[in-house]
């Protein structure tokens, strides 16, 4: 199930996802100096080398292509704060452990564009990964649990991109429960209305005598 998605079921497309998660702040460290930028999303900067400042990552990433910056990986994003993540995911097996909403997109982008900023790439993509899987299979054993009697559901601290796959089977599965549901209360009103008539075609019905 990891990884993969209906993209006719789902409500955004993976790389929808990823855009939104664009506008997630994050740290650089230019290495140029520059005035602020005034732009419709609001001003950034002045940028000065060696002095972290805060920009949306989609900024981010502009500056990097450019060599004008290094980007600073979230503190959640280092070895130590993954190995407790995925501990102590592995250690409740009906709970996510929070993580930012956006935390597979943001992984994602800053693999591709500032791979080389991030501290033992190899292991923190592993650990991401192992991650993921874990949680997928919470994910997974949750649904299994699905009934006719669940009207809604509940899954706190998924992320951005886990709830936009698992959200349309969520979804077609409460309403294919909900139409099987529907018809057999049919069924059943109706039966009811017909053993309801036949019962009252056997009482006995008193015959009017003229008088």
């Amino acid at each position: 199930m990891a990884g993969q998605s209906n993209l006719q079921l789902s409500v955004f497309s993976a790389a929808e996802v990823e855009f939104l998660a664009e506008d997630e702040q994050i740290d650089i460290v230019p290495n140029v100096r520059m005035d602020t930028l005034h732009m419709i999303c609001g001003d950034y900067g002045p940028f000065r080398p060696q002095i972290p400042v805060k920009v949306p990552l989609w900024l981010a990433i502009a500056l990097k292509k450019r060599s004008k910056c290094r980007i600073q990986p979230p503190d959640w994003m280092t070895v130590e704060k993954l190995t407790q993540v995925l501990e102590d995911e592995r250690e409740a097996p009906r709970e996510f452990q929070p993580l930012p909403f956006h935390y597979v997109e943001i992984s994602r982008l800053l693999f591709d564009h500032a791979r080389e900023d991030i501290s033992d790439p190899y292991l923190v993509r592993s650990l991401l990964e192992d991650i993921r899987d874990v949680r997928f299979h919470k994910v997974e054993s949750g649904l299994e649990n699905l009934s006719a009697k669940t009207h809604a559901v509940k899954l706190k601290n998924l992320a951005a991109m886990e709830v936009n796959i698992v959200r349309p089977f969520i979804v077609r599965a409460l309403q294919c429960f909900y139409k099987h549901d529907s018809e057999e209360l049919v069924k059943q009103s109706a039966s009811e209305v017909e053993s309801q008539a036949v019962s009252s075609d056997r009482v006995p019905r008193r015959t009017l005598r003229p008088r």
